[in-house]
């Protein structure tokens, strides 16, 4: 193994650069990852957009992490072994011991690390993280399919997953993103009825491609007034942050309809009390989930070939796989891939 490791680390915002760095050991508790391959989500873009701090080391963006263990603490269990496949999504490890992890909600643990932000993430060679944080790989699926299932696939389907929806039911799924692309996939397998509501004709093909029943363009018609003349949905998931659309799509819910929200955007949603009262609607947002529910997402994806379409750049292309996604050119997940040979 090579003394240092290679990596893209944020210079100024929204500029990275390429760095050398020793390679890390890794503590009791963590485990130090040989990678693969690492996806390149929205959340990435906001992440290198912070002006790194003074007299630190930049950040090394990242988080949806695909690789080998090539070195673990003392404390780490023996579920995981030096040569295995595994991956690391937004969430960099749970303490095991705040109330929520107490409560066993570790995707909600009040001291967890995130990659790419308050630790260094995926953008690189070699990555040490907290055993807790990990994530097996099914052999059958590449680290190039797997890495964006392990932020934009588990967020997808397990929001589909507790929503209460049951097969038959009809789910509109707003954008058709990296996000959306996937959620109308699982929608689609899971047994819904879909309807994908996003801006322009472009998309449309891809939708009916991907499984959508339906697909309405949010340009040219009214997208609340189509969905009720279908008949209303009894589920919308909002994987676009357009709080505009989400406050119109709200009245086109049935009687006890739900609308989960994924998408985070800038302005406030502007909601009617009484509509959502008086038919007993609900509105929620929903977290990327626990390394066990996100297993259960790439075993759904393996089964029911729910892959994510991408393209790849290699780990020196960080800067063009950012800018392709600000650019809204992504089509619809972009992988950086380390073509290691140390």
């Amino acid at each position: 193994m090579n003394k240092k490791y290679r990596a893209m680390q944020i210079v100024a915002p929204g500029v990275l650069e390429m760095t050398e760095r020793p390679i890390p050991a890794p503590g009791p508790d963590e485990v130090l990852i040989k990678i693969d391959a690492c996806g390149v989500c929205g959340a990435d873009l906001r992440d290198a957009e912070k002006a790194p701090q003074e007299g630190q080391p930049g950040r090394i963006p990242g988080h949806e992490i695909v690789g080998y263990i090539a070195r673990k603490g003392d404390r780490v269990p023996d579920i995981w072994q030096t040569g295995q496949r595994v991956g690391v999504g937004r969430l960099g490890g749970y303490c095991q011991h705040c109330t929520p992890c107490r409560s066993g909600l570790f995707h909600l643990c009040e001291n967890q690390l995130t990659p790419g932000l308050s630790c260094d993430g995926g953008y690189a060679e070699y990555v040490v993280m907290r055993y807790t944080a990990l994530i097996a790989i099914p052999a059958e699926l590449s680290s190039v399919h797997a890495a964006p299932i392990l932020c934009a696939g588990t967020a997808t389907f397990n929001a589909l997953r507790h929503s209460g929806a049951r097969a038959g039911d009809r789910v509109a799924v707003l954008g058709m993103g990296g996000l959306g692309h996937m959620a109308v996939q699982y929608a689609r397998k899971m047994g819904f009825e879909v309807t994908v509501v996003a801006r322009g004709h472009e998309k449309d093909r891809a939708a009916f491609q991907l499984g959508a029943h339906h697909y309405i363009d949010a340009l040219s018609e009214d997208a609340s007034a189509r969905l009720k003349a279908d008949g209303g949905v009894d589920f919308i998931l909002a994987t676009a942050s357009d709080s505009e659309t989400v406050s119109g799509l709200l009245s086109a819910l049935g009687p006890q309809g739900k609308a989960i929200l994924l998408g985070t955007g800038r302005t406030p949603l502007q909601i009617m009390p009484g509509m959502m009262i008086g038919a007993e609607r609900a509105l929620s947002g929903s977290f990327v989930s626990t390394p066990a529910q996100t297993e259960r997402a790439l075993r759904f994806s393996h089964l029911f070939q729910t892959l994510p379409v991408t393209e790849q750049l290699p780990l020196e292309q960080a800067n063009e796989a950012l800018n392709r996604l600000k650019m809204g050119q992504a089509r619809y997940r972009m992988v950086l891939t380390m073509n290691q040979d140390n």
